[in-house]
């Protein structure tokens, strides 16, 4: 199966570079400033170990398809055709996906949050029904390259950027947009899912 061991690195490494690389440099072009704003938070805070997550899932990444490359056993539940052909849907889907909402975020994305950053609150596009498109596209993205390569380390990288995603999100990004935008941001959220369309939507009451 070292086919598909194959197809996951470079899929995984062609996505890290454009989602990360190329955005950084059309950033830095579009902008003057490539967009990195590194780990936020003290060490051993919650935002801390959201960056943490993101590096350890990243590494991970590439870890998982070389570990099988190397005969990590799979995990046998997952060891079928069919399931890793889902995978790689699953892992493509996700790859456009996470470009076509950074490509929406234009001058405002960002890696990672500047707390005395301003930036604009984008409501289209993807992010018209979804506030973070650009996570459950990447937790998407590494679903599917964890099932075209199912072994432990595949799982756990996904399991770790899950974490990773859910942390920055509620204890940085939300946080932050909210103090930012203010009210504009509360019917935002009203508007759009957490993740997933109607999913997560703010109610008068607080936040789902």
């Amino acid at each position: 199966m070292n086919g598909w061991a194959w197809a996951a690195l470079v899929l995984f490494l062609g996505w890290a570079v454009i989602a990360f690389g190329v955005q950084a440099a059309m950033q830095r072009r579009r902008t003057g400033d490539a967009g990195f704003r590194g780990i936020s938070g003290r060490p051993g805070s919650a935002s801390w170990w959201a960056g943490v997550l993101f590096v350890l899932a990243l590494i991970g990444g590439a870890a998982a398809p070389i570990a099988a490359l190397a005969d990590l056993a799979p995990i046998s539940a997952l060891e079928s055709t069919p399931i890793r052909v889902t995978g790689l849907i699953l892992a493509l889907a996700g790859i456009a996906a996470t470009l076509a909402a950074q490509g929406a975020m234009g001058s405002s994305w960002r890696v990672g949050v500047d707390a005395a950053e301003r930036t604009d609150l984008v409501t289209s596009g993807l992010f018209a029904h979804v506030r973070n498109p650009v996570f459950t596209s990447m937790v998407v993205t590494a679903g599917g390259l964890a099932v075209m390569v199912p072994n432990v380390v595949a799982v756990l990288t996904w399991l770790t950027l899950t974490a990773a995603v859910q942390l920055q999100v509620r204890i940085v990004e939300e946080p932050y947009l909210s103090r930012v935008h203010g009210p504009d941001y509360v019917a935002y959220t009203a508007q759009a899912g957490r993740f997933l369309p109607g999913v997560g939507r703010s109610h008068a009451q607080g936040s789902a």
